[in-house]
């Protein structure tokens, strides 16, 4: 839906440049050209994000099954680290060899 509403509000961004600029051709078409790679840099970056959020959260859910995630060259299980949901970084227990060490979900295959 939000797709929908920005390509109307472009429309009209390009309609108004059109109709009601005294610009010349060259001028409409540099900012055409220069709105359209903001847009189409703003839409690579949103699948980028939503990417990385993907990666993520298979990460999280294979740890909250119990399974053994690698992060940088780390096993991360259950037994050994916590996970910190606001963050989604992995903490080591305290009973563990890994007391204290902090591993981002992100790092995480």
């Amino acid at each position: 839906m939000a797709y929908i509403i920005g390509l109307i509000v472009v429309a009209l961004f390009f309609l108004s440049l059109h109709y009601f600029t005294e610009l010349t051709r060259s001028q409409k078409i540099t900012i055409s050209l220069l709105t359209l790679s903001i847009i189409v840099a703003a839409i690579a970056y949103n699948s980028y994000s939503a990417q990385q959020r993907e990666s993520i959260m298979q990460t999280v859910t294979k740890f909250e099954q119990n399974k053994t995630v690698r992060c940088e060259g780390i096993d991360v299980n259950s037994t050994n680290f916590t996970l910190s949901t606001g963050t989604y970084t992995f903490i080591g227990k305290k009973d563990s060899p890994y007391y204290g060490q902090m591993v981002s979900a992100s790092k995480c295959q």
